[in-house]
């Protein structure tokens, strides 16, 4: 029989969507910080946009990178969407780069400002 390629705790045995998830994980983490309104704001990933009826991407001709998502008696929800970000990434760190872009683009929505305002770094790499 054969045995895993790696043990759990290399990084080898993480898969993608994992990886990915701790990718959004630590940009929230180091946004909440600056921001502590955030703490009440949950962080998702999903691997595509979907839904029923017409796609809202559709109009604009892209697809989207993340979704931010209020309603009423819910708390608020920013989405990154995994595999369109993955697509346009070449390896781990321009993940991380657009994974923080897209939450700081959200973050900066939900509060009302600028992104520059919510991360002064945003879009200088």
């Amino acid at each position: 029989m054969r045995g895993p390629v790696a043990p759990p705790q290399v990084p080898l045995a993480v898969s993608r969507s994992d990886a990915f998830v701790d990718l959004v994980h630590e940009s929230a983490t180091r946004l909440e910080r600056r921001w502590p309104q955030l703490s009440g704001v949950e962080f998702a990933v999903l691997d595509v946009p979907g839904g029923s009826g017409p796609a809202g991407w559709e109009d604009d001709g892209g697809v989207p990178l993340g979704k931010l998502v209020t309603g009423d008696g819910v708390p608020d929800r920013i989405v990154v969407y995994r595999r369109p970000v993955e697509i346009r990434t070449k390896n781990r760190d321009e993940r991380a780069l657009l994974v923080h872009e897209v939450i700081v683009e959200q973050v900066a929505e939900l509060l009302g400002v600028a992104p520059e305002s919510v991360d002064p770094h945003y879009g200088q790499d």
